[in-house]
């Protein structure tokens, strides 16, 4: 994007005389279909100019769209008013969904000031639908009669989605409550902005700078070298400088001998964004105020109820009843492991109680204690290139599609790879899937999935296969060394890409209905799964060798990490799930005037350890501040964990590349999207609902099930 613009800069001083013939020849590219091979969006092309008009422009394309269904003087049916709701805006459609991937992968300084004026126009396009009294009787009439309509059991879930998703955004509202609606929506849109700007600033502000060397002792050489390198970025050659970035600050808390050093990384990255002009405190409460108030006009008693009754789950009982389930073994596992530590600690002359900035440290030296396993010392053995071939081989194995590189694609960034998904067997083109691994300043941290284009059927009459990203926050690559993965982005990789599946492979007829567009604590069941064929024996034994000599794997090793698969359980669960616990108490409240002060109340009251601080805190909870996406939702991770350890549980049984499992997972998973009730879809797989007790085995806090 910085680039375009550079270009684009220097073009006008070449050419000051022919400004005027350059801007008509010149058209935005999201103004009509884009021309490139599976209408992938000609990323080169695109400037942050750009964004606003084309914007503008779909707005007026969909009003055109929406007055054309609500004028029709036929019978509302599926074929007049449903079905067009699909293809309101292709202009719309494109830009949006470049503009929302931007947001999160290059939001660069010029992208945000624009975004300012973008995001109320987005939010205004999106009111002129949702808030539609005419568009939503139209509706509200197709809805009403769907059982008396010719309509197939997918087009019928069609209108009944339709119907609740407006009545959930407040179609059914009188006039001055939609008002009122706007102006809450409006208020809280803007303040994730706020938010997620603050995140990025108080992130890329925090550094440690190491001057001596022998503060680095412990640490991977490829970490050393990334600092090394970070610092030369910095114009601070010789000297070493660690972020708050995954990739540098989880091998300082993991490896790094100086308790100093993990301690300035690790109190760093638990008060980001808690203080001075980033401080996203104030954010907080305003927006637990406001959905409180919008939960309240949508006649909810709180946000946390009207977000479960939307999902599996229902009821903020119901979800909770799930989460102490797994909290208080979790919580009394963590403790042992504590003892473990203190105990190493104690018997290495440490003479101090084990802290939160202590926990990764020792765990990982109790872990070689008990298993002989030095995760660092296999980093060599996850080369990123070989890691995506496992992936790649596995999926091919068990679902029979393809990854083909496409190196001449249109790319956003360099660091983007582009491949086209393809039928093993005829080559039919199933999908075009991009990664974009590595961190940059313009990036948000964590790992995530989308689509630039759902599968379904369009407006022209084509149905169009998926455009689908993987995005990560990999260790980037050294001047001495390729991406050399750690466990847990080997973990990350699969589970992101298991997302990426069920958008890919899906079959369902519409865009609604399509790929990931499911019930939030059902949509983690597919990259939950797939986290289990990264670590897979067979699986390691094909991809897990060394980049230097190009040895695999040993089998003792894989021996000790299947043995170790269930080592430091307590601490992982106890960190998510006190997270979706404090998301779930959020949720409930009328209003919260210090978030710090709630969340050391919530910690107290549910017992969390003191050697464990929840895995995101509140001012950088980026899952239920930065937008909803999963607000009173964080707990779906842990409901998904049931269906996930209930499923694998079937694989392990059947063979884990069982032909006819893996087909009956793809068709009634992959493939369905939300065209059936999920709960139906898993009892079909699965045979029964699904079984709490699997996950609490997965994790060791149960017996193994008896074979």
């Amino acid at each position: 994007m910085r680039l375009s613009s550079i270009l684009a800069g220097g073009a006008l001083l070449l050419a000051v005389n022919t400004t005027t013939a350059m801007a008509a020849e010149r058209q935005n590219p999201f103004l009509q279909p884009y021309d490139t091979k599976y209408e992938i969006a000609p990323f080169d092309k695109i400037t942050t100019s750009d964004f606003i008009p084309a914007i503008k422009a779909g707005i007026e394309e969909q009003d055109r769209a929406i007055n054309a269904i609500v004028m029709n003087r036929a019978t509302p049916d599926f074929d007049n008013t449903i079905l067009p709701l699909e293809n309101l805006s292709p202009i719309l459609e494109r830009v949006a969904a470049v503009f929302y991937h931007y947001m999160e992968a290059l939001g660069t300084p010029e992208f945000a000031e624009m975004s300012e004026q973008a995001i109320p126009l987005l939010n205004e396009a999106n009111n002129k639908v949702n808030l539609n009294q005419a568009l939503f009787d139209r509706i509200r009439q197709v809805y009403d009669s769907r059982d008396k309509l010719k309509l197939t059991p997918v087009q019928k879930r069609l209108v009944e989605k339709y119907y609740r998703e407006f009545a959930e955004q407040g179609a059914a509202l009188p006039a001055d409550k939609k008002e009122q609606l706007v102006k809450i929506n409006d208020q809280i849109s803007k303040l994730f902005i706020k938010f997620n700007k603050n995140l990025l600033s108080a992130t890329n502000q925090f550094a440690v700078v190491v001057y001596d060397e022998q503060d680095l002792a412990g640490l991977p050489e490829s970490s050393v070298a990334m600092a090394a390198q970070e610092a030369k970025a910095r114009n601070l050659d010789g000297l070493w400088v660690f972020t708050l970035h995954a990739p540098s600050r989880l091998p300082v808390l993991q490896y790094a001998d100086n308790r100093g050093l993990r301690k300035a990384v690790y109190e760093g990255y638990t008060s980001l964004a808690s203080y001075g002009d980033n401080s996203n405190l104030p954010v907080i409460s305003e927006i637990v105020r406001l959905r409180n108030e919008k939960a309240r006009l949508m006649g909810f008693d709180n946000f946390a109820r009207m977000m479960t009754s939307r999902v599996m789950a229902k009821t903020p009982e119901a979800a909770s009843e799930l989460l102490m389930q797994v909290f208080e073994p979790a919580v009394a596992r963590s403790a042992e492991e504590v003892a473990d530590m203190q105990k190493y600690v104690d018997a290495h002359g440490g003479g101090f109680k084990i802290a939160p900035y202590d926990y990764y440290y020792y765990a990982d030296k109790v872990k070689k204690e008990k298993f002989d396993l030095d995760e660092a010392a296999l980093r060599p053995y996850f080369e990123l290139e070989a890691v995506k071939k496992g992936l790649f081989d596995t999926t091919e194995k068990l679902f029979g599609v393809k990854m083909v590189p496409m190196p001449d694609a249109p790319k956003y960034h360099e660091d983007v790879m582009v491949y086209d998904v393809v039928d093993a067997k005829t080559g039919e083109h199933v999908a075009v899937w991009m990664c974009d691994y590595f961190p940059r300043a313009t990036k948000r941290q964590g790992a995530w999935m989308e689509q630039m284009q759902g599968a379904g059927l369009y407006g022209d009459g084509s149905y169009k296969r998926p455009i689908v990203y993987n995005v990560g926050n990999f260790t980037a690559p050294t001047a001495e060394t390729p991406s050399l993965l750690t466990l847990d982005e080997v973990e990350t990789l699969f589970h992101e890409f298991g997302h990426a599946l069920q958008g890919m492979l899906t079959t369902a007829p519409y865009k609604s209905l399509a790929g990931t567009n499911v019930d939030r604590d059902y949509v983690e069941l597919c990259s939950q799964l797939y986290e289990h064929w990264g670590f897979a024996p067979e699986v390691l034994k094909k991809y897990a060798r060394h980049y230097k000599t190009g040895e695999a794997i040993p089998d003792d090793v894989i021996e000790k990490l299947t043995a170790s698969g269930t080592f430091n359980e307590g601490f992982v669960t106890t960190e998510a799930v006190g997270a979706a616990i404090l998301d779930m108490m959020y949720g409930q409240q009328t209003e919260v005037a210090d978030p710090a002060a709630f969340e050391a109340e919530v910690a107290e009251k549910i017992g969390m350890p003191k050697e464990i601080t929840f895995r995101y805190r509140s001012p950088y909870f980026k899952h239920i501040f930065g937008d909803d996406g999963y607000a009173s939702g964080y707990y779906t991770y842990t409901w998904a964990q049931v269906l996930e350890a209930d499923a694998w549980e079937l694989f392990e049984e059947k063979g884990i590349f069982d032909p006819k499992t893996a087909a009956s997972f793809k068709k009634n998973i992959l493939q369905a999207g939300d065209t059936e009730d999920a709960m139906v879809l898993f009892k079909r797989f699965r045979g029964h609902t699904p079984d709490t007790g699997a996950l609490l085995r997965l994790r060791g806090f149960a017996p193994a099930k008896k074979k």
